[in-house]
């Protein structure tokens, strides 16, 4: 009779213990909370964010930027989280992509931060184009990081690195998407600034196109280097 009354006791503070902490974690992540405000108070905000929770990445992606028209393009565990990779016109193809990182809580996934360009239609010159997304500070994201658009199919690598100390260095990872895009991104290191250099290469080495950037929140189109600028 003890021993029944000891198991009931311990599965009582059990669930107690389990209700306690569902309630903080709700307390912590629902839209408004502790967590929104946290980052608001971050961000210099007078108001506090009300970020929504969504069953899925592309689900808290929607209900934060309040839209349906948006296309996933592709998706890319960082750890915790998910970098989701959109389009919000719902074209296939053409100057116009948008990066999210959501990161996943207990209670579903969470809209962290974002960024994208819509650049219309790209000279036909372009080899590329390319936007940066500078590391938000006091917000934990997989940020600094550069990415974009292959619009030569000649292009087979890319390299982004820094031009004072040439030693952060990094190869960007290209995905072909279901509707035939290629999309690139490259992570950089924190302390990474301006200014950097973008290269893309074609299967042999050689340089198809190349640009420096200088703006940490820069975005545009790269094109071939002009003709004997680039020592073979």
């Amino acid at each position: 009779m003890k021993t029944t009354r000891r198991w009931g006791i311990a599965a009582g503070v059990i669930l107690a213990s389990v209700a306690v902490l569902y309630i903080l974690l709700y307390m912590y992540e629902k839209p408004g909370g502790w967590s929104d405000r946290r980052m608001s108070q971050d961000l210099g905000l007078k108001e506090t964010l009300q970020i929504p929770l969504g069953s899925s990445p592309e689900e808290a992606v929607r209900l934060f930027r309040e839209s349906d028209s948006i296309t996933v393009v592709h998706k890319e565990t960082v750890g915790r989280g998910e970098l989701v990779f959109l389009t919000r016109s719902g074209q296939q193809k053409g100057g116009d992509l948008q990066i999210e990182y959501v990161r996943k809580t207990w209670l579903g996934w969470k809209w962290v931060w974002g960024a994208g360009y819509g650049q219309g239609e790209a000279p036909s010159s372009a080899a590329m184009n390319y936007m940066r997304v500078p590391e938000i500070e006091q917000v934990s994201t997989p940020f600094p990081l550069v990415f974009g658009e292959v619009l030569d199919p000649a292009i087979q690598q890319i390299i982004v690195q820094q031009k004072e100390a040439g030693t952060d260095k990094s190869e960007a990872k290209l995905i072909t998407t279901a509707s035939g895009r290629t999309v690139w991104f490259a992570f950089q290191a924190a302390t990474a600034g301006v200014p950097f250099e973008i290269e893309g290469l074609d299967q042999a080495g050689k340089i198809i196109a190349t640009k420096i950037i200088t703006d940490v929140r820069g975005n545009g189109t790269i094109e071939p280097p002009v003709h004997g600028s680039i020592s073979e």
